[in-house]
């Protein structure tokens, strides 16, 4: 790279970029994490068809900013829909087909209880 102002200006642009990719990549993340938190969050709060259109919304209004860049880069509202559009595709697939995938599907009361530790100590007591 050049070490004039437009080398500079270059540089600096593709470290702002290189940040914002980041920084959206943690962002595009944070719903399908959180959607996964329920047992420490709160089942009620965070799972469901409730949490996972909260969680949507959530996602949706932090790419705002992006969104914005975008159409601003582009001049047309086309090409924020289409980000907007895959986000909303690769949400589904997450809250519908990875989320089911890795958990058991079995409701919460149907499954085993975890051991407890002064279940096997009053036993023998008894």
């Amino acid at each position: 790279m050049q070490n004039t102002a437009q080398g500079q200006t270059t540089r600096l642009g593709a470290l702002r970029d290189a940040v914002g990719a980041a920084a959206g990549a943690v962002l595009g993340l944070v719903p399908h994490v959180l959607h996964h938190v329920g047992i420490i969050a709160g089942a009620a709060l965070l799972t469901g068809a409730g949490g996972n259109a909260a969680l949507y919304v959530v996602g949706l209004v932090l790419s705002v900013p992006m969104l914005r860049r975008i159409h601003r880069r582009f001049r047309t509202w086309i090409a924020p829909a289409i980000a907007a559009g895959l986000f909303t595709a690769m949400f589904l697939v997450s809250a519908l087909v990875v989320g089911p995938a890795i958990s058991d599907g079995s409701p919460a009361e149907e499954r085993d209880p975890a051991p407890s530790p002064t279940g096997q100590h009053n036993e023998h007591h008894s």
